[in-house]
């Protein structure tokens, strides 16, 4: 039933009163975060996709319309961390980075996952530069001061799942598979420097063999179920 005017007023008053306490959560990323399913080659709904399901784990318990969590779905097909694409165009995800955090503000809490568009070999990566560029993002980020207050956002830098075998994207990411491999540690180390949390995908989800690339709809619910376990222990 839609709401009306009238409900969405008392709603946005009874949210001033507690104290404005409904905290957003902010997802950065490529086509996974997106939703692009490699079946069909078209998107998954609301019900399915990754940061969806994480509002509605996050706010389990909670009354129908009042929310502890507001969820930012920010995927962009093709988005790399932080490299100008000669072929795709305009999808640097580190250049875009503050005036999308700025339209979404104030921000408690973000999740990127960035860095399997970065392995194409038209940028003859290394693994060290595809972490470094992820790990860029979530330092931006952490020292936007797009938090509430202009604190500093809590920041989970998320390692994306290695790439599997399959040859329908071959002719764009070539041999990816033993490069997506080597990113962990990386990530892991650079998340440690930059004093943001992490979170290691390929522990609880792989890439779809259907494209070697993307996530099945299994894969999405179990990336939500890891985020927001550790969002809940911030």
């Amino acid at each position: 039933m839609p709401l009306s005017w009238g409900r969405i007023t008392k709603l946005s008053n009874f949210s001033r009163l507690r104290g404005n306490k409904v905290k957003t959560v902010f997802c950065y990323g490529d086509s996974n975060t997106w939703g692009f399913d490699p079946h069909t080659l078209g998107r998954y709904d609301h019900k399915t996709r990754w940061p969806m399901v994480l509002g509605r784990l996050l706010n389990e318990g909670c009354e129908p319309g009042d929310p502890a969590w507001w969820v930012v779905e920010e995927g962009l097909n093709g988005r790399t961390s932080c490299r100008e694409d000669p072929v795709e165009g305009d999808k640097n995800g580190l250049r875009q980075i503050l005036p999308i955090l700025e339209s979404h503000k104030p921000i408690d809490a973000a999740v990127v996952m960035l860095g399997t568009n970065d392995l194409k070999p038209r940028f003859s990566p290394l693994p060290y530069d595809i972490a470094l560029g992820a790990a860029r993002v979530a330092l931006a980020i952490r020292d936007s001061r797009m938090g509430p207050g202009d604190s500093s956002p809590q920041v989970i830098l998320v390692c994306p799942p290695a790439t599997v075998e399959s040859p329908v994207f071959k002719h764009i990411f070539g041999d990816s598979i033993e490069l997506s491999k080597k990113l962990p540690p990386l990530y892991r180390r650079l998340a440690e420097e930059y004093g943001v949390h992490y979170l290691e995908a390929g522990k609880f989800i792989k890439s779809s063999a259907a494209d070697g690339i993307h996530l099945d709809p299994e894969g999405h619910l179990k990336l939500a179920q890891a985020v927001a376990e550790l969002i809940r222990t911030l």
